[in-house]
């Protein structure tokens, strides 16, 4: 990792205070989206509480930054813990396709029509 601008992971919490075990947890599974290289800048994880029909449902978002595309990813379920490590597994399958896809664009260029006629080799 680059040691001038380490990673971050922001947590934040909407309609439920965030325990600080909870950050710790986020923050120990978020760290493993990382491993796929310097191109990761920042995670942002939001955890949300919502009442729908009379049950509690948790909302985890999370969007990441990187020096490319940024991803956004989604997941409710009824447990907290839940919501996290599907999230995670989400954006970590979203990172490990993006990077599929920049390797196969990288070993299969494509050709380049020059309009221009080239010199001729005397």
């Amino acid at each position: 990792m680059n040691n001038e601008n380490p990673p971050s992971v922001i947590v934040s919490g909407i309609h439920f205070d965030l325990t600080p075990s909870l950050k710790t947890f986020v923050q120990q599974k978020a760290w493993r989206l990382f491993r796929h290289g310097e191109r990761v800048i920042r995670i942002r994880v939001e955890l949300e509480h919502e009442k729908r029909h009379g049950l509690s449902w948790f909302v985890a978002k999370g969007h990441v930054s990187s020096h490319g595309w940024d991803l956004n990813a989604s997941v409710d379920t009824d447990e907290c813990h839940k919501s996290i490590l599907l999230l995670v597994g989400k954006l970590d399958r979203m990172l490990r396709q993006r990077a599929i896809f920049r390797k196969e664009s990288r070993n299969h260029p494509h050709g380049v029509e020059l309009a221009a006629a080239l010199p001729k080799a005397c």
